[in-house]
């Protein structure tokens, strides 16, 4: 692992302000399974909004799910009427968009939003399919050969894991 010189906490605010932008008054956040569901919550709680978030697992709807498999991220749950409602999804990072057709594709299950908008702490681009978040923290470029992803200390202060992949 490696240091990243990107300030996680200070992005967060970034991404409150944001978030503050973007939300209606019926908007319902929910995060993606850890990084996004992390952020969602303690989003739902500065912002002041009434009720919990929800989180959406993407991993039922994967296109590498053969090679994957089950995780342990953790399962969908939508404490809400998916029907109609404006939803503002949350990530962590944003990379090639696989994830969000995945994350689309599982609240489509659950019924039709009236909308459904992106938030992310950051976009990384390498895009492979056509998804912009609405809002992006911050845009920085990363080698392919590097991962990253949001970490959560137990005071639930956020940092960057960086990862040199072989």
């Amino acid at each position: 692992m490696s240091a990243l010189a990107l300030n996680a906490e200070a992005l967060y605010q970034e991404l409150l302000r944001g978030v503050r932008s973007l939300c209606q008054a019926n908007t319902r956040l929910v995060g993606i399974t850890s990084g996004g569901a992390w952020l969602a919550e303690r989003l739902q709680r500065d912002l002041g909004l009434p009720g919990e978030s929800g989180r959406v697992s993407s991993v039922m709807h994967r296109d590498d799910f053969a090679q994957r498999g089950l995780s342990a991220g953790g399962q969908t749950h939508l404490p809400f009427e998916v029907d109609g409602a404006d939803i503002l999804v949350l990530d962590d990072v944003l990379y090639t968009g696989r994830t969000i057709r995945a994350v689309l594709n599982e609240i489509f299950d659950y019924g039709r939003p009236a909308r459904v908008q992106l938030a992310v702490l950051v976009d990384r681009g390498g895009r492979q399919l056509p998804v912009q978040a609405d809002y992006a923290a911050a845009r920085v470029a990363r080698p392919e050969t590097q991962s990253l992803a949001l970490a959560r200390d137990a005071a639930g202060r956020f940092s960057f894991d960086v990862e040199n992949k072989a």
